[in-house]
């Protein structure tokens, strides 16, 4: 059977392509010189599947997508309140390299802003590395959270340093303040050298999947940060990680998330899944244009939304077995708890690895109380699917969770109240479903 996931991210990315608006960052010429067409997407799952579509393995650099992670880091190295003394968690409504500064103590307000994430980089490592080993403990963290060994784009580093006026000037301004204890520009270049490293739209699908998987890589099994951090940065994200477009984006998409000006995108949802789209075209306030096209439709199509997404419950796949022998034996997949899209990506893998020979596939639902819209429509369209293989396809509904469950153009189900009748039945030939 072919995957639907890929199917589906394909088919957003062609619905978005034709978006031309926005442009690549100009005021680094490295980034001015992007590829504006690039467009890719891709979901990391939690036990390591990755599913993508379009330009999922091209490098681009991080950029403002280190902040999330490099806080994560600075949390897990000096402790919660180190870190929160020098730096607030309040969402300052303003563009990411304002000089927000807290007016009676002089912290930044948030470490999602440049102010926050340059005070943020001093505090990555401990007290007493140098800035080179500052820069490397931020390289093998990032590197930790991807799963593979990331590495520094020297050319976007060095254009980045001949035009870091501002961000020079906000250090000296953090200086003033003693928010910063060192050298200003010594932080600014380690800044953006962390900025500055190369990583894929796949790359940053697993690490957000790292820190929806409360802070283990699905890949590597590493617990790269502790439960406890991962809660920290996903509640900044939430509230601060699209700037002063953070408003719209918690109530219209409602996914944690983190822009950065190269193109790329991610959104955490705990518990289920990573996402990262990349589209170097970027809006007013920083943001990839097409990325949060593609975001609002994930959002709307699978409902994301972290309000609305119930809490995960056992195993979906409850058993996938076979029953009786030879031509008659049916290969049932019992099902169980409430589904949801993830829940549904489980089942999706279990039917792709269902051998031709199995004839006859069942789909038992009789411990299922719930299912999601988005959900039904993916396990119809496995079954659509299976049909189109070849296989006989039956729904077990005796709730009748999925009601009038018709699996498309060329799909055929046999509705039926129990699996032993499944076990005994002979299938109908012809479209539609039977019961």
């Amino acid at each position: 059977m072919r995957p639907i996931i890929p199917d589906y991210l394909a088919e957003v990315l062609g619905d978005v392509e034709s978006d031309t608006s926005g442009a690549p960052a100009e005021y680094i010429p490295e980034l001015a010189a992007a590829e504006p067409e690039r467009l890719g997407a891709a979901f990391a799952m939690l036990g390591g599947e990755i599913y993508g579509a379009g330009d999922i393995d091209i490098e681009f650099t991080i950029q403002s997508i280190s902040k999330p992670f490099a806080y994560a880091l600075a949390l897990s190295d000096r402790g919660f309140s180190p870190v929160l003394a020098k730096v607030g968690v309040e969402p300052s409504g303003e563009a990411f390299n304002e000089i927000s500064l807290d007016s009676k103590t002089g912290r930044p307000l948030n470490p999602m802003i440049n102010a926050g994430a340059i005070t943020v980089h001093s505090l990555t490592g401990a007290e007493d590395l140098t800035p080179a080993e500052r820069v490397e403990r931020a390289l093998q963290g990032l590197s930790a959270f991807a799963g593979r060994q990331l590495r520094i784009d020297e050319a976007v580093c060095a254009s980045e340093m001949e035009n870091a006026h501002r961000n020079l000037a906000i250090a000296h301004m953090l200086r003033s303040h003693d928010v910063l204890t060192e050298d200003p520009g010594s932080v600014v270049d380690g800044y953006v050298r962390q900025c500055s490293v190369l990583v894929t739209t796949r790359d940053l699908a697993m690490m957000a999947a790292t820190l929806a998987n409360r802070g283990k890589n699905p890949l590597s099994g590493e617990q790269v940060v502790s439960e406890a951090v991962v809660r920290q940065v996903l509640s900044v994200m939430f509230s601060c990680g699209m700037y002063d477009a953070a408003g719209d984006w918690a109530t219209q998409v409602g996914i944690p998330a983190k822009s950065g000006v190269a193109g790329g995108l991610i959104g955490a949802l705990p518990g289920q899944l990573g996402i990262a789209t990349f589209s170097p075209r970027l809006d007013g306030h920083g943001n990839s244009v097409r990325g949060v096209s593609l975001f609002e439709r994930f959002s709307s199509d699978m409902g994301l939304h972290v309000m609305e997404v119930p809490a995960a419950s056992r195993a979906i796949v409850r058993s996938n077995h076979v029953v009786g022998h030879g031509p008659e034996a049916l290969r049932v997949l019992q099902l169980q708890g409430g589904i949801g899209f993830a829940g549904a990506e489980r089942i999706v893998q279990e039917a792709e690895s269902i051998s031709p020979s199995d004839i006859r596939v069942a789909l038992d639902l009789t411990r299922v109380h719930s299912i999601d819209d988005v959900a039904r429509r993916m396990l119809l369209e496995v079954a659509r699917r299976l049909t189109l293989n070849g296989h006989d396809v039956y729904l077990v509904d005796p709730e009748s969770v999925i009601p009038d469950p018709k699996p498309g153009d060329g799909g055929r189900v046999t509705l039926l109240d129990d699996v032993n009748r499944a076990a005994s039945h002979t299938a109908t030939v012809g479209g539609g479903q039977t019961g």
